[in-house]
């Protein structure tokens, strides 16, 4: 039985974007704790809106770039090991990773986290080169590139 007192396990629940244009897939480099790392756009589904208002707002913030959603690549789970150096205050991730289409590169000042806007390969994605933020990114571009693909009527009256 659980002590009303204990501390109550959360899951963050993120979204995030695969965005391919020709061979380049949209990335954003980031800072946490002293490290840069890269990630797809992504970011914290906010109370009020919907899953897909979500990954639209996120990418629109950490890359001035207008998407629309697709598709949905997949749903993963993702807890940080205690001992890895680039640990935030959040422990456990529910992410729903979106396949979105560019529709629009605008120059607008980015999300204060974000360090910078990248166009990548999926070479240069998978290099040594660029540390990546979580498994998830090299999970979350594999789903994609095996065609994954759930409809986004999933999401319908999901708010």
């Amino acid at each position: 039985m659980n002590n009303s007192f204990e501390k109550q396990w959360v899951p963050h629940v993120t979204v995030a974007a695969v965005v391919q244009y020709k061979t380049q897939f949209l990335m954003v480099e980031e800072k946490i704790n002293t490290q840069l790392v890269v990630n797809q756009p992504a970011g914290h589904w906010e109370r009020g809106e919907s899953l897909i208002e979500a990954v639209k707002r996120e990418t629109l913030e950490e890359t001035a770039c207008i998407v629309e959603p697709e598709y949905l690549i997949g749903i993963y789970n993702w807890t940080i090991p205690e001992n890895e150096n680039v640990a935030t205050t959040t422990d456990t991730f529910l992410r729903f990773t979106f396949k979105c289409k560019l529709i629009e590169e605008m120059n607008a000042t980015l999300d204060p986290d974000i360090h910078r806007r990248l166009w990548l390969s999926e070479q240069q994605i998978r290099s040594t080169e660029y540390q990546k933020r979580s498994p998830l990114v090299l999970r979350s571009l594999d789903d994609y590139l095996k065609a994954k693909n759930y409809p986004l009527e999933l999401f319908s009256g999901i708010k």
